[in-house]
Order: structure tokens, then sequence, then C-alpha cells
């Protein structure tokens, strides 16, 4: 897990001298376009009057993640249009909000904790990123100490125990081909190939997390 710092500080130093152009480029995937929007039930309620502080303190986290953290900036656009994705779904201003919160949620956490310490992994499928998405994060914590975190999202209109499946392993470097995820008791085969991870079980019931995901970094 190489450490990713060294190439933010000229990034932050144009940007802070350019923020105009920093700041159009972090969004140039950016879909609150609110001059344009179809009349959707969530475009109507996202770019109502009424919600234009909440999508404008989103944009900036966004920016500030992107100025900030160490974590690949292909994933922040990835995972944004993934989100978005979610968004769309949305049938009630209760999902909308909850929505908006899980994201923020993701921008703190990206720009707040050491992400050069940090492997991300997103599952494909035919060459596309799986739908719906699939997040694997492997944290270094220490010299002999690995955590395993994933996230499997689900319709954002179900209840909210019932949205995301979550994974959870802790393991060492030694033996981190033999995982077993403490939080559905299920036991996996992980194959780190340079910028591919190939997951398998044998298991019932497990298979959500398995498949082949693509690194960022």
């Amino acid at each position: 897990m190489t450490s990713r710092t060294d190439r933010f500080p000229l990034k932050n130093v144009v940007c802070a001298l350019t923020i105009s152009f920093c700041f159009s480029s972090a969004y140039a995937t950016d879909q609150f376009d609110c001059d344009n929007h179809k009349a959707s039930f969530v475009s109507k309620k996202i770019c109502a009057e009424n919600f234009h502080e909440t999508r404008h303190e989103l944009n900036n986290k966004f920016l500030i993640a992107y100025l900030v953290s160490d974590a690949p900036i292909k994933l922040l656009y990835d995972t944004h249009s993934l989100w978005f994705n979610r968004l769309q779904q949305c049938k009630s201003q209760h999902c909308i909000d909850q929505q908006f919160a899980l994201r923020d949620d993701d921008l703190n956490f990206y720009t707040s904790l050491n992400q050069s310490l940090t492997q991300h992994f997103l599952k494909f499928k035919h060459g596309k990123i799986a739908q719906p998405a699939i997040h694997l994060q492997v944290h270094q914590l220490g010299k002999d100490k690995i955590k395993i975190e994933g996230m499997a999202y689900r319709n954002p209109n179900n209840s909210n125990d019932s949205q995301i499946v979550s994974f959870l392993a802790y393991t060492t470097p030694d033996k981190k081909e033999q995982i077993f995820d403490n939080e559905h008791d299920c036991k996996y085969n992980f194959n780190f190939q340079k910028s591919i991870l190939v997951v398998k079980t044998d298991q019932k019931g497990c298979e959500r997390f398995s498949g082949i995901y693509r690194l960022y970094d």
C-alpha cells in the first residue's frame, strides 16, 4: 500500500492559485444541473429552492475532498456517480435526505482519514462497475493487523437497517487470503492480483460479496 500523498501538494498549490478552475474540474461530472433538469420526482425535490443549501454544502464537501484527500480521485468521481444513481431511485423525501446524509459521511471519510493506508476496491461485472454497487476497503491498521470493510448497497427505499449489507473482517498480512466475515459468519478466499481482487466462497447465502474487484490507486 504505497503512499499517494506526494502527488497532492502540487495539486493543492495549483488549485489554491486557480480555485475556479479546480472547482469546475472537480465538478465535470456534477449532476446537479437544475437549469436543465427533467421533471422527475427526485429532480424536483433536489432542485427546489429549499434544497439549495443542502446541494451547496455537498458540493463544497466534494471540492474539499478533491483538494485534501489522498484517496484516488477517480474513486471520488465513481462513487459520486454510483451514489447519484441510487439517489434517482428514491421515492420519498426521507429517502433523499438519507442518501444526502450517507454521501456526506462518505466525503467526510475520504477527507479525514489517511487514505494512503487504505486500498479501495469496487466490484466489476462485464467490464463495468457492478450494480448494485459493492465497495471493499482494506485498511492497514499496523504492521501485523489488517481490517477489511465492505458495503453492498441495496434499494435506497428499503428500511434503514436493510439498505446496506456490511462486511467486516480482521486479519494479518500472512493470512489475508482466507477471510472470515464477522458480520455474517461467511468464509471467503481473497486472491490479490496486482490491480485485481478475486473473491470466492463456497457457502450458500454468502455469494453477495464474491466476484471480481478492481483496485483504485
